[in-house]
């Protein structure tokens, strides 16, 4: 992966929208009926960004790989993974350990046949089915970075009051 910027400046985006989240003590609130709460969104993409980095692994290691969210659409799961993590604090830290890992899915730990890799993914968001295809291990990652991570940062930011989405505090 050539380009860590955009993953990096993705997840600086996600945790500083989090941050502002915590800071206005709005991380219980739900916008709308069946939404996550922050602490929800957040143990997602916790498991997503594990996810990733262990097919990137499993690709590297030469083993058999696939990419499937369906955990992490699973409420116990997040319930789990928000205590194992200590909650929105412990998250967000797990998630800026995450995004230094991932940003290390390049030379010299990755070649570009390892990048090149396909991996058979099922992608699925709100019990619709997004995408179940073979993708090559470097789109699975700049799919993270270009749609994963922006849209839950805005799923962040939908939770705080419309005066503090305005106001400085939220990230541009």
């Amino acid at each position: 992966m050539s380009d860590t910027a955009t993953l990096r400046e993705a997840g600086r985006a996600l945790l500083d929208a989090a941050a502002a989240v915590a800071d206005a003590g709005r991380t219980g609130v739900r916008p709308t009926a069946g939404e996550w709460n922050a602490d929800q969104i957040l143990a997602h993409v916790a498991v997503i960004n594990a996810a990733t980095i262990a097919t990137a692994y499993a690709v590297a290691s030469g083993a058999n790989a696939t990419f499937d969210n369906r955990t992490a659409l699973d409420t116990w799961t997040l319930r789990r993974v928000i205590e194992r993590a200590g909650g929105n604090t412990g998250l967000r830290d797990r998630i800026g350990r995450q995004t230094d890992a991932l940003a290390t899915l390049g030379d010299p730990a990755f070649s570009e046949a390892d990048l090149a890799t396909p991996v058979p993914t099922l992608l699925l968001s709100n019990d619709e089915l997004q995408l179940d295809q073979v993708v090559p291990l470097k789109d699975l990652i700049a799919g993270l970075a270009g749609v994963e991570l922006p849209g839950h940062t805005a799923q962040l930011l939908a939770l705080l009051p419309d005066d503090d989405r305005t106001d400085g505090h939220a990230p541009q």
